[in-house]
């Protein structure tokens, strides 16, 4: 039998858009010029967390309904419905979206049955995402409503951009001007017309560091239709089926459905499905993409996930499976002790109390 309460260790994921240094010196390592983009805590099968001499997947597998509890199992599986990350980037991510679940049902059955050389949907699961900021930290995140764009194109005065504003104006502009973009045939010399414009201060510094990243990316020009934001610490975003995002700077703690769905739209060589994209992205205009915590506790209207930050002592309910991750400091979950770039897994079972002197976060099921 496995213990309630025990240590689980994050694996780092040295993706090139990853910081040389964030989450290295987060764990008290010395930077070696290697990028750590990301450091997971779960059981996804990609990168499961070591624990106990062997990992988190494989303990689960071995005693699912005493770690996840009866209710988890009957809903999700033997499978932990959430994966717990810390994400540090130096340089921006694919500009991309996620299905929603019946989305990612229906495209991965129809590639299971079609086989096709290059493939959509990894799984048949959604994955939707939140990140609460360690440090500021910068992103898009949705369509920014469409009279600030055409402010925006106003002040840009882009030659090459008129027809973009006159296509925002018609019925459904932002799925016209999205699709517009998407299938120019000329996208390297449009976004070298707007990077020529940008600035890395102010309106245009997400289009600035798109540019600077991506240079002739089609994805330098979509930036123009997103919301630009910049999160304090303890802020959070919350990226909802189909909703539009890219991560650009800083260091934040992520949680998401235990999912690889990606489909791509720009700021990335790899392959893009212009017409999938079309079929699951959400083109509902974003006048505010900062998502509130209720009760100290960032909620989401999906079941897979809830984060809590915590500072001081919280009394942690056992519904379900959860991961307290320490940030900051010390902390300590029932006797158990972690330091900084460290977790415990907590089985469902009783509450406990997770005390910290600096910063945790505790993962769990919505």
């Amino acid at each position: 039998m496995v213990d309630p309460i025990f240590p689980i260790e994050g694996a780092i994921r040295p993706y090139e858009w990853g910081s040389r240094s964030a989450i290295q010196q987060l764990l008290g390592l010395e930077p070696d010029g290697r990028p750590a983009a990301e450091l997971w805590f779960g059981a996804h099968a990609g990168d499961p967390s070591p624990a106990l001499g062997t990992t988190l997947d494989r303990l689960i597998s071995a005693h699912a309904e005493a770690l996840l509890g009866a209710a988890v199992v009957a809903h999700w599986g033997e499978r932990l419905p959430f994966l717990l990350k810390v994400l540090a980037a130096d340089k921006a991510l694919s500009m991309q979206v996620h299905p929603n679940r019946e989305q990612a049902r229906a495209g991965y059955d129809a590639e299971e049955a079609a086989q096709p050389s290059v493939r959509n949907y990894a799984d048949p699961n959604p994955k939707p995402e939140l990140l609460c900021a360690l440090t500021p930290f910068e992103a898009l995140c949705g369509f920014r409503p469409v009279a600030e764009t055409l402010a925006v194109l106003d002040d840009l005065a882009v030659t090459e951009l008129a027809f973009l504003a006159d296509t925002l104006r018609q019925p459904d502009g932002l799925r016209s001007a999205f699709t517009i973009l998407l299938r120019h045939d000329d996208p390297a010399t449009l976004a070298a017309a707007v990077a020529a414009r940008a600035t890395a201060d102010g309106p245009l510094r997400a289009t600035w560091i798109a540019a600077h990243d991506f240079p002739g990316d089609i994805g330098v020009v979509l930036t123009l239709l997103l919301n630009y934001v910049r999160l304090d610490p303890g802020e959070a975003i919350y990226l909802a089926a189909g909703n539009v995002h890219s991560y650009l700077r800083g260091m934040g703690v992520e949680i998401m459905a235990n999912s690889d769905n990606v489909l791509r739209c720009g700021l990335t060589p790899k392959h893009i499905d212009v017409s999938e994209l079309l079929k699951i992205t959400d083109f509902t205009e974003l006048a505010e993409p900062r998502w509130p915590a209720h009760d100290g506790v960032f909620r989401v209207p999906v079941p897979e996930f809830a984060l809590r930050p915590v500072h001081g002592v919280a009394e942690v309910g056992g519904e379900g499976p959860r991961i307290v991750l320490c940030t900051q400091g010390t902390a300590s979950v029932g006797e158990l002790a972690i330091g900084p770039g460290h977790a415990a897994f907590l089985a469902a079972g009783e509450a406990v109390a997770v005390r910290t002197d600096g910063m945790a976060f505790v993962a769990s099921i919505g």
